[in-house]
């Protein structure tokens, strides 16, 4: 039963919070959180004036108790008037026996009778007590008791409690009076902080509406404008991060639509070439046009031009797959990934002399990509070396240099030489399709490395490929 009303009550109060805005939320939250410190705070503050005024009035009870008690010793006959001056109304004195026998003073006539308490005192004869007495008619008394000795005309020692009393009727209505101002005080607080609450929720959430409302534009209408920033705080930042973001994106689909553009136009061109010889070849079958010999070379400039197809394809899928991500890393000895490409680089370039220089460098990383990454240099190198020419290699500590005899990179090729479909004045008769370069930068990025283009000192090209080592301690002897 009980985990059920829990349950309920928890289902309650999660409903009542999320089925509002943050707005309320933040009003609601404040204004419960003020109404429990008020509660708090306000019954703190009345048990604690309560408790203060009852010891204060106690003293002045056993004040006004011992003197009595001390009129009392020197003339037990006298009544309340005589030894409190003038009659204070409703306030009573009597005294209570050992054996709890309660005897008012002369001409009191109060029903309040002695108790426990009043007993022990008049019995121990020590100390005194206070409580509070409620009459038959609801009248509520606070009594204080002193100890009291009286020898009567027999000599013999008798002993009493003496009780004075006084209503709480003044108490009462002061109590009574500062419950109500602590409760229209907390109401109007919890009021006033509520709104308060509501109106700081809502001047603080405008920036958030309105960076909410900005990025709704954007997701509605497609377009990545930079939203505009509202002051120097978290929101501000938060804002500043959108924008980035958003600028981020804005290049990336600007990189995106330029790549299809680019990639479409370069598998254009060979689509285009083959079309033709294509159509030739279908007209010659039909009319016999063609002189004896152009169709083999009709033919073998369409193989040429389905392999420049093939690399083309080849390059794209290499340059937009994420293989750095979903292939597996394993330790490489990097020289070993330079010699396997040297050995395909020795069958394109048959007359071009490969100076090789390697240390032992290991690296963690994907070996075929690293290949295919070095045989772009590679053929690069080779493209445009002369026949006879030469190519320095080396590999010292993770950095691989390829260096050729060609003419060299103009300086205004340099800051573009790795850009997607590039090709310098000096490049465009020659076969390529112009993402080696690419899918190099593309490799080393991925493996947390980096590659440099630049000029040799006497001439020829140098690409310097720079791959993070890793560092294998040696085995102890045994």
């Amino acid at each position: 039963m009980i985990p059920t009303l829990w349950f309920r009550f928890r289902r309650g109060v999660e409903r009542l919070f999320t089925g509002q805005s943050l707005q309320g939320r933040l009003a609601l939250l404040t204004g419960i959180s003020v109404a429990v410190a008020v509660l708090f705070v306000g019954t703190t503050a009345f048990f604690i004036t309560r408790m203060s005024l009852l010891e204060q009035l106690d003293r002045e009870l056993l004040s006004s108790a011992r003197a009595a008690a001390e009129l009392i010793a020197e003339d037990p006959s006298a009544s309340l008037a005589e030894l409190n001056g003038p009659r204070i109304t409703n306030q009573w004195l009597a005294r209570v026996s050992a054996q709890g026998e309660t005897v008012p003073t002369p001409a009191e006539d109060s029903a309040l009778a002695g108790g426990p308490a009043e007993i022990a005192v008049a019995r121990t004869q020590t100390g005194f007590s206070s409580r509070s007495i409620v009459t038959e008619s609801g009248e509520e008394f606070r009594v204080v008791s002193v100890p009291l000795t009286l020898v009567d005309n027999d000599g013999e020692t008798r002993r009493y409690a003496v009780m004075f009393g006084l209503p709480l009727t003044g108490l009462s209505s002061t109590l009574e009076s500062l419950r109500g101002v602590i409760l229209v005080a907390g109401l109007v607080g919890v009021l006033a902080t509520t709104l308060t609450a509501l109106w700081a929720a809502r001047t603080t959430l405008t920036p958030v509406r309105r960076l909410s409302m900005a990025v709704a534009h954007v997701t509605r209408t497609d377009q990545l404008n930079p939203i505009r920033i509202y002051g120097r705080d978290d929101l501000g930042e938060l804002t500043k991060s959108f924008n980035s973001m958003l600028k981020s994106l804005a290049s990336s689909r600007e990189q995106q639509r330029q790549f299809i553009a680019d990639a479409g136009h370069e598998l254009r061109t060979p689509l285009t070439s083959m079309r033709t010889n294509i159509e030739l070849l279908v007209a010659d079958d039909k009319s016999g046009m063609l002189p004896e010999g152009a169709r083999s070379e009709i033919l073998d400039d369409v193989s040429a031009q389905l392999g420049e197809f093939s690399a083309l394809v080849g390059d794209l899928v290499a340059l937009t797959r994420d293989d750095h991500v979903t292939r597996k890393r394993e330790l490489l000895h990097l020289a070993e990934v330079v010699e396997s490409a040297l050995e395909r680089a020795r069958r394109r370039g048959p007359g071009i002399t490969f100076d090789v220089e390697l240390d032992d460098t290991q690296c963690m990383g994907d070996a075929q990509n690293l290949e295919r990454a070095i045989t772009n240099l590679l053929d690069n190198a080779i493209k445009f070396s002369p026949p006879e020419g030469t190519i320095t290699v080396t590999l010292v500590e993770g950095v691989l240099s390829i260096v050729d005899e060609g003419p060299g990179i103009a300086d205004e090729d340099l800051e573009h030489i790795f850009d997607r479909f590039y090709r310098s004045d000096r490049a465009r008769n020659t076969p390529g399709t112009g993402l080696g370069l690419s899918i190099v930068a593309h490799t080393a990025e991925a493996h947390g490395g980096v590659v440099r283009a630049g000029n040799q000192q006497g001439g020829g090209a140098k690409f310097t490929l720079r791959v993070p080592p890793v560092v294998v301690s040696a085995e102890p002897e045994e």
